[in-house]
């Protein structure tokens, strides 16, 4: 075997057995860290030439700026690319001569890049590149999960689960913060981003989730810009394991719930719901999701104190919340004479008390609650209730699906 050094100082070592080179390098040029060219054989392909950019070396890169690689005289054949300890991903262009990092890099970090091409004899060439990012201090955002899905982080979620993100500072720009944001199902479904305000986003997908799967969030928020002189801190990542589809139907005016597991009917319930003659005493109808539970709840009337008019504080067991607004279903009070027959309550959704027990053991984070038979809908932003929202106005809300 012999070795044989270019000007350019390019080593490539041809073996005496079968003709075949292996070409690499280190070097700096043209803006980027590249492997060059050299002297080949009579009738071979010369070697591909590999660019990195930013250059191996360079200091202070903005974080949400694009690393590019780019191979003349061949096809990229891996890229590999590490900001802060974690792994960016990137597209090629069609004919793999150009890459591009997709998301942005963690702020005052090293960058290391690798990457091959090859030639139309195979011949590998390699280039690396090794920078930093500039740091980012005061002005950085982070996002956080929604409260209640973080309590129950480890559950099982049902088919309805949103994915609700919240910022600590305003996000202004929008896009670009969506655009970090990547939820990855091992069922997919076509979903979207929706903005409520400047300081909070959901996810939903068009219909409900499929059954039994896993659905991951990363949110790629390390270095993205979300406004002048405002990036992003650090990313967030959450796993939602989906159960099986657990869908409730109630019918407030012939009180009775319905309660479908997969598909099928596995209980029919008599129900008592409020009892009406004003707003806070009407249960609304529309698409709502179990939220949290707990076996011992103490309701009281909102705005009353004790002697008021209206006032009341009961001890309730069993109690599935559906809406901020406190609407549960519970075991009922006492008496179960108005179930099945009337309703009664203040404006939750009374059962038996061994369907209330079994409703609850049941019940999942993210279950549908399809009310209907009352004359106030819930609000979509009321709870987790985002289905009660058309597809085309949710499509609205988001900063890059808004036409």
């Amino acid at each position: 075997m012999r070795m044989h050094v270019t000007a350019s100082g390019l080593k490539w070592f041809i073996s005496t057995t079968t003709g075949a080179a292996i070409i690499t390098s280190a070097g700096c040029g043209g803006g980027g860290s590249s492997a060059g060219q050299s002297a080949v054989k009579k009738g071979e392909a010369a070697a591909a030439r590999v660019v990195i950019t930013p250059a191996s070396g360079t200091a202070g890169v903005r974080p949400d700026a694009p690393v590019v690689v780019r191979a003349t005289g061949g096809r990229l054949a891996d890229v590999v690319l590490d900001s802060g300890g974690r792994r960016i991903s990137g597209e090629y262009n069609r004919d793999h001569t150009r890459w591009q990092s997709r998301w942005t890099l963690q702020p005052g970090s090293t960058v290391n890049v690798r990457a091959s091409a090859e030639n139309a004899n195979g011949l590998v060439s390699t280039a690396q590149s090794s920078f930093a990012t500039e740091k980012v201090t005061g002005n950085t955002f982070t996002a956080s999960q929604d409260e209640v899905l973080e309590s129950r982080r480890g559950d099982t979620y049902g088919v309805g689960l949103p994915i609700i993100l919240n910022f600590d500072k305003p996000v202004h720009d929008r896009a670009a913060v969506e655009r970090s944001l990547q939820v990855i199902a091992e069922k997919p479904v076509l979903g979207s981003w929706h903005w409520f305000d400047d300081k909070q986003v959901v996810y939903r997908a068009k219909s409900y989730w499929p059954a039994y799967q896993t659905v991951k969030l990363i949110a790629h928020l390390g270095g993205v810009k979300g406004g002048k002189d405002l990036y992003g801190g650090k990313d967030l990542v959450r796993t939602y394991r989906i159960g099986g589809s657990h869908i409730s139907y109630l019918d407030i005016a012939n009180h009775h719930m319905r309660v479908e597991h997969d598909g099928k009917v596995v209980r029919r319930v008599p129900i008592s719901a409020g009892m009406g003659g004003s707003t806070e005493y009407t249960t609304t109808s529309g698409i709502h999701m179990n939220m949290e539970k707990d076996e011992d709840v103490t309701m009281t009337s909102p705005g009353r104190g004790p002697g008021d008019p209206g006032y009341y504080s009961e001890l309730i067991h069993y109690a599935v919340r559906v809406s901020s607004a406190g609407e549960y279903l519970h075991q009922t009070p006492g008496d179960e004479g108005c179930l099945g027959v009337s309703n009664c309550s203040h404006g939750c959704i009374r059962q038996p008390a061994a369907d209330a027990i079994w409703y609850y053991k049941q019940s999942q984070p993210g279950d549908p609650v399809d009310i209907t038979g009352t004359d106030r809908q819930v609000e979509p932003d009321n709870g987790w209730s985002y289905y009660q929202m058309s597809w085309a106005k949710w499509l609205k809300g988001s900063a890059l699906h808004h036409h």
